[in-house]
């Protein structure tokens, strides 16, 4: 068994169920501690971080990744236990297979294959790796980022093994991701007797107008770089569970996915405009949670991504900047080029979770490879 299928293995049998890590990190760190990596284990709150580095100068090159995993669901309906790897018709299933231990894995043997060739290389490379990235992501890489800011620690290329490939390794790069701003909007109303509407405000039909104007707005065009910033409703709450009273309030939690093209607060202040102008007697508890980012383009690590990704894959990959967010979102304030490479993201997150295996073994040379031409 390779290097990369044997390490995957290993890391798919620790449950590490978010935000539990379950010996992951400290696997990994004893293998590169042997390398000559210097070890750092950053616990915050209840979440455990690793930074690993090889070098003493810049540029310094991290490689980003998670060790946690969502809950496999129930394990009856898997074909075979979502914790025990298990190899058929060419793919590898597990939780967290493909989201993200196989990169995870791949990092780690990308890393010792570089060092081991390049023990005196030039700059600095670094692995930075959390058990908080598939859950409420407070303690995990944003807290090590304001650790980082404060003793003055900067990272100028970033590489993220989130799963990013649609049907082959190295048909498609995230190049940037959009903004996530949330809000729980509560409006309120005055509950009463359905029988009688003319002493009750039913929140639910004053907020109606409103969230059909707010589902219609054209918050922007997006632009070269990112689709247009989009809203939805993800969850409507009212009532009291009876059919004859009118509510005294409803909650929606709402959410933008949005570009460069808008910022928070002017989504903020466009979203309480249009609330207003509808008559809604509401509050709103904003939760930002990235703002969008972009890798340059012509910046180096975005064009030495590609062409690796040509060169070994023999494919010019698409470059993206969709789907939802990632750890790099706080990566990339700190001034760093951020790319994200890994796997076909076909079942992540779902029962019967698979990674290609040749996918897999092929990984880590696209990793190595990003390091000499960074690098050396």
């Amino acid at each position: 068994m390779s290097p990369v299928i044997a390490l995957t293995h290993d890391l798919i049998r620790r449950r590490s169920v978010t935000p539990e890590d379950a010996g992951c990190l400290p696997l990994i760190a004893d293998r590169l501690a042997r390398l000559g990596f210097r070890i750092e284990h950053l616990r915050f709150g209840d979440v455990d971080n690793l930074w690993a580095t090889h070098g003493d100068r810049g540029p310094v090159l991290a490689f980003l990744g998670h060790t946690d995993v969502v809950p496999s669901g129930p394990e009856d309906r898997w074909t075979s236990p979502p914790f025990e790897p298990t190899q058929r018709e060419g793919l590898l299933y597990g939780r967290g297979a493909a989201d993200m231990k196989g990169s995870v894995a791949a990092m780690v043997v990308a890393l010792e294959r570089f060092v081991g060739a390049h023990p005196s290389h030039p700059g600095t490379v670094g692995l930075l790796l959390t058990s908080d990235e598939e859950g409420v992501a407070l303690h995990g890489v944003r807290e090590v980022v304001e650790h980082f800011t404060r003793r003055g620690e900067r990272i100028d290329y970033c590489v993220v093994g989130e799963p990013s490939a649609k049907a082959r390794l190295g048909d498609l790069i995230r190049v940037g991701r959009r903004g996530s701003l949330s809000g729980t909007l509560t409006v309120r109303g005055v509950q009463g007797h359905v029988a009688y509407p003319e002493k009750a405000t039913n929140p639910i039909h004053v907020f109606a107008p409103a969230l059909a104007a707010l589902a219609a707005e054209p918050w922007d065009a997006g632009n070269a770089d990112f689709p247009p910033t989009s809203f939805q409703v993800s969850n409507l709450n009212a009532g009291t569970g009876a059919n004859n009273v009118i509510p005294g309030e409803l909650v929606a939690l709402i959410n933008f996915r949005f570009s460069t093209a808008s910022t928070a607060e002017d989504l903020q202040a466009r979203t309480e405009t249009i609330l207003r102008a509808h008559g809604v007697d509401f509050a709103i508890d904003w939760h930002l949670s990235g703002h969008p980012f972009l890798a340059p383009p012509g910046g180096r690590l975005r064009e030495v991504v590609s062409g690796v990704c040509r060169d070994l894959c023999g494919i010019d990959p698409e470059q993206s900047t969709g789907g939802g967010t990632s750890d790099g979102r706080f990566i990339a304030p700190m001034g760093a080029e951020v790319i994200e490479l890994g796997p076909v993201n076909a079942t992540i997150h779902k029962v019967d979770e698979c990674v290609s295996l040749a996918d897999l073994e092929a990984l880590p040379a696209l990793y190595e490879a990003i390091c000499q031409r960074i690098l050396t």
